[in-house]
């Protein structure tokens, strides 16, 4: 692949002199060129096997990051994606492969949080992420992944699964799926909010894992929220729920010790904090449904890991034949937890906007 002429279509400054694979991503290959200037770039191609649609994807992304870039004042706070000589935010080579680039920031990015300050500045990225974007008009980005947190739908496909029951294993499964289908009224909350209007349409970003955000190498505050390829219209509270999903479980989400799995409550108080510090602009409903959408999340991610074992593992990457189940029943105790400390949870959340209410 001769990646300086895929480069030389995007408006460089200066010419390139070397490119080299980083990142350690599952999904887009990520190479960082630098030129004869010094100016430094990342060239990702894009995974159209995931991504179906590249095209819609990067108008979401380029229109969300232009936005951005419009509100800050420190240049490294939002992507700048470099547009071809064509004027697009993307290039399609000869073998169909989409390309894109966008500036190299010189900041670093964490898999885990080192301290419960790690934690927090990630609350403050998607916080402020929320905040400046919330005059953005949501309705006019695409579903890249269409009904992503339908988890209405996601009940519906989950139930056909255990109906047809493919590869025989919802005898071995019986008590994780009674335990979901307990939940899918109670679960199916945001969505029937979502169609009423009572929450608002927002632009959320749908992967909000600490690895995510980057930080500044000397401060280690956060600087800006990366990977926008998931960003389409969705209700804040999941992304405040997948956060803590993630970041306030006990354990990993396949952890087949479930002894070990539950939700920090210290962790959920830290986030909770950074977020409703940084999000400003959220309605006292969303507020409100801020542990709900810790629920729905968990239970969402449940039912997708146990459908996909019920399938025959045809989703999601797995080391050993039920490491499906194992995640599935890893989320089951994480939500369970999670009802066992309900009345904490929105004890914590009203008690944190109480306090922003009042300074």
């Amino acid at each position: 692949m001769n990646y300086e002429k895929i480069a030389a279509v995007f408006c460089l400054d200066g010419s390139p002199v070397s490119c080299e694979e980083v990142g350690h991503g599952h999904i887009n290959y990520t190479l960082k060129l630098t030129t004869d200037t010094g100016a430094e770039y990342i060239l990702q191609r894009i995974n159209k096997y995931v991504f179906r649609d590249p095209i819609r994807l990067m108008a979401n992304a380029s229109a969300v990051t232009d936005f951005l870039r419009q509100k800050v004042d420190d240049p490294r706070m939002a992507l700048h994606f470099i547009p071809t000589h064509k004027g697009l935010y993307y290039h399609r080579d000869r073998c169909g492969e989409f390309w894109r680039m966008y500036d190299f920031v010189g900041g670093f990015c964490m898999d885990a949080p080192e301290s419960e300050e790690d934690f927090y500045q990630s609350a403050l990225a998607f916080g402020r992420f929320q905040h400046l974007l919330s005059d953005f008009p949501a309705d006019t980005l695409f579903e890249t992944i269409p009904e992503f947190h339908n988890t209405i739908d996601r009940y519906r496909q989950f139930k056909a699964s255990v109906k047809a029951d493919p590869c025989g294993r919802v005898a071995g499964a019986r008590e994780e799926i009674d335990y979901l289908l307990r939940q899918e009224e109670r679960c199916s909350t945001l969505q029937r909010m979502r169609e009423s209007g009572e929450l608002p349409l927002r632009v959320t970003h749908n992967d909000t894992k600490l690895n995510n955000v980057l930080l500044d190498r000397k401060t280690r505050k956060s600087l800006c929220v990366l990977d926008l390829d998931t960003v389409m219209p969705g209700l804040s509270v999941y992304d405040f729920g997948d956060s803590i999903r993630f970041g306030a479980a006990t354990a990993a989400e396949d952890e087949p010790d479930l002894s070990k799995m539950g939700l920090d409550l210290h962790l959920f108080q830290v986030y909770t904090q950074g977020y409703l510090e940084a999000a400003g602009t959220l309605t006292d409903k969303e507020v409100e449904m801020l542990p709900m959408g810790a629920l729905v999340m968990t239970v969402e991610v449940a039912t997708r890991f146990l459908k996909d074992y019920l399938d025959g593992d045809l989703y999601f990457k797995i080391a050993y034949p039920e490491h499906n189940l194992i995640r599935a029943r890893s989320q089951i105790r994480l939500a369970a937890d999670m009802l066992d400390k309900w009345e904490e949870m929105n004890r914590i959340v009203a008690q944190e906007s109480a306090k922003l209410r009042h300074t």
